[in-house]
């Protein structure tokens, strides 16, 4: 093996080392994304500062300074999702479901809460949920909001995107009146094309019929 591939791959073996021991479970640490943010945002930018190219000895420093700004990047990213993800699950009711993945998160809410059957209009009882929520994004503006809607298979598939995309524009509208930028929301009707459960029970159906907000952060 030539000296030309050994920092590259010396820097990922150390990075995935790291990673190796780093393996606890931090389902209740409250840091955990910006921890794994971290590892992953020095991996990224120890592979970008390789790439840069130049010598072997700038490759080197390419390759260690690209993990150090990845880490802090990626950290940065994380501890903000931790923040954002805790003061949601203390305004928001217990009906809504909140996960984080690492680079974003993905609000839930049942459409069987929010809307009554074939309307597009939000109960006006289950608003402050999403006034809640509006209010959080006010906090963390240096992100994009993807309001997505989706429905079970009953029904006409053609029928069920419209209702889906009229639904997901009736949450976005509630959000922009409640002080969210237009310009930060994206809204979307997927229809019955992506379930999350089996459409052949009630159960599933019921868990298919949602609009998900999804939280990205924009790039730095």
């Amino acid at each position: 093996m030539s000296f030309f591939f050994r920092p590259t791959i010396l820097a990922t073996a150390g990075l995935m080392a790291v990673t190796a021991c780093t393996t606890t479970d931090y389902s209740n640490d409250p840091n955990r994304q910006a921890k794994q943010g971290a590892l992953i945002g020095a991996i990224g930018g120890a592979v970008a500062g390789r790439v840069i190219g130049g010598n072997n000895d700038d490759r080197v420093k390419n390759t260690v300074a690209g993990a150090a700004a990845g880490a802090a990047i990626g950290g940065l990213i994380g501890n903000n999702l931790d923040k954002q993800e805790a003061e949601l699950r203390q305004t928001m009711g217990s009906n809504v479901g909140i996960v984080n993945t690492g680079d974003r998160l993905i609000v839930t809410l049942p459409q069987d809460i929010l809307f009554a059957t074939d309307s597009t209009a939000v109960r006006p009882d289950l608003q402050s949920d999403l006034r809640a929520l509006a209010s959080n994004l006010q906090s963390y503006p240096n992100t994009t909001v993807q309001v997505i809607g989706h429905t079970d298979n009953v029904g006409e598939a053609s029928y069920n995107q419209g209702l889906s995309s009229r639904r997901a524009q009736a949450v976005s509208g509630i959000l922009i009146s409640n002080g969210v930028s237009s310009g930060r929301i994206q809204s979307f009707g997927r229809g019955e094309d992506q379930p999350i459960a089996s459409n052949l029970t009630p159960e599933g159906r019921q868990q298919n019929r949602r609009v998900e907000i999804v939280i990205l952060p924009n790039a730095a």
